[in-house]
């Protein structure tokens, strides 16, 4: 039962490694920030839960408390992309939108 076990546990590992590397390159070539920024936030998660694995794999408890650090500090770093993107939408409105001055100084053939 306890090859069985640590055959599933690594192929798992293995899977998700995989997976990271598909999307890394789904990262790289996305067409939008939002859509590198999600890459990388499914990255993030896929290594937190490799790690958690490997806690299993290799009974060491100490890694779960790694995992969660890890998981944390991934869940910041998307809320400061979020929060880039937004300020990034807001100054192009900002810069979209003619002053009422210069509008009106447009209109009188100025």
């Amino acid at each position: 039962m306890t090859n069985l076990k640590n055959a599933a546990l690594t192929a798992s590992a293995v899977l998700l490694a995989v997976l990271i590397l598909v999307t890394l390159v789904r990262a790289v070539i996305g067409p939008r920030f939002t859509d590198r920024v999600i890459a990388v936030n499914m990255i993030n998660t896929m290594a937190v839960a490799i790690i958690a694995i490997l806690s299993v794999r290799l009974k060491e408890d100490f890694l779960v408390d790694v995992a969660l650090v890890y998981a944390l500090l991934s869940f910041l770093t998307v809320v400061v992309m979020a929060r880039l993107v937004l300020v990034r939408h807001w100054r192009k409105e900002r810069h979209a939108k003619p002053e009422p001055g210069e509008k009106e100084a447009t209109e009188h053939g100025e």
